[in-house]
């Protein structure tokens, strides 16, 4: 399993969604808006609205919140305008990092970052330094418990799947981004729920970190993705499925 989906099941084991719901809808929020502003307010349309409602709707946001969001975004009601942009820095033992954020004030938000990486043993990297090490994926987490492993690798991989993978409590789907609307229609058509559904950068190759690393690493992680700017972070470390378990204990 990729560090990224480690750290998304992280997360969930540590309760992070339901301790910063606030934090949660502020990102959602934000990241509805862009969506709607960039594609239309039309989720039929626009799959990265459909994608950013669906999320929300995840967490329990309110429809009225989601209505609202899409409303600033088109313009009906007046909004912050939020721009798009990507910090790229390293981690413990060299780790790559990218951190994807949403922010009105991007001095603000570049030196927010570099400060957390100072701090947590990272530093910030020139433009392009690690982006290279990332590729987009469709990326879909499925509960082990919720459907048979072979029903799920079959249905996947008809439906233009790349990779499927079994760790932990998931069940793993890598698909190539314009891949990513059809498996999501197949899986939602067969009735089986996802955990996570998205399109997210997936490192091309990984770092093995142990001991004091790890857990700096997860610092970090917690750290970025706790400011209100962060819209995401990946990262190509790789911790042992025994330390990850230390860590959401």
């Amino acid at each position: 399993m990729s560090g990224h989906s480690k750290w998304s099941t992280i997360k969930r084991k540590k309760g992070a969604l339901d301790a910063k719901r606030g934090k949660i809808f502020t990102k959602l929020i934000k990241e509805i808006t862009i969506a709607a502003r960039l594609g239309g307010g039309d989720p039929d349309g626009n799959p990265r609205l459909r994608t950013a409602i669906q999320t929300a709707k995840g967490a329990n946001m309110p429809q009225d919140n989601i209505t609202r969001a899409i409303a600033k975004g088109t313009g009906e009601l007046e909004g912050v305008n939020y721009e798009e942009c990507a910090y790229e820095g390293y981690g413990p033992n060299g780790v790559a990092i990218l951190i994807s954020v949403l922010t009105d004030n991007r001095n603000r938000t570049g030196a927010e970052i570099r400060h957390i990486l100072t701090k947590n043993n990272g530093t910030m990297a020139e433009p392009n330094a690690v982006a290279w090490n990332f590729e987009k994926k469709g990326l879909f987490l499925v509960l082990q418990e919720s459907v048979d492993e072979e029903t799920l690798m079959e249905l996947a991989l008809e439906a233009g799947a790349e990779d499927f993978e079994s760790s932990d409590d998931f069940f793993e789907i890598h698909t190539a981004p314009d891949a990513f609307e059809t498996v999501r229609g197949a899986l939602e058509q067969s009735g089986i729920p996802t955990e996570s559904a998205e399109l997210a950068m997936l490192p091309k190759s990984t770092v093995k970190l142990e001991g004091r690393e790890a857990e700096q690493m997860l610092r970090l992680m917690e750290a970025l993705e706790d400011n209100d700017d962060v819209q995401n972070v990946y990262a190509n470390f790789d911790i042992s499925e025994e330390q990850m378990a230390e860590a959401s204990a």
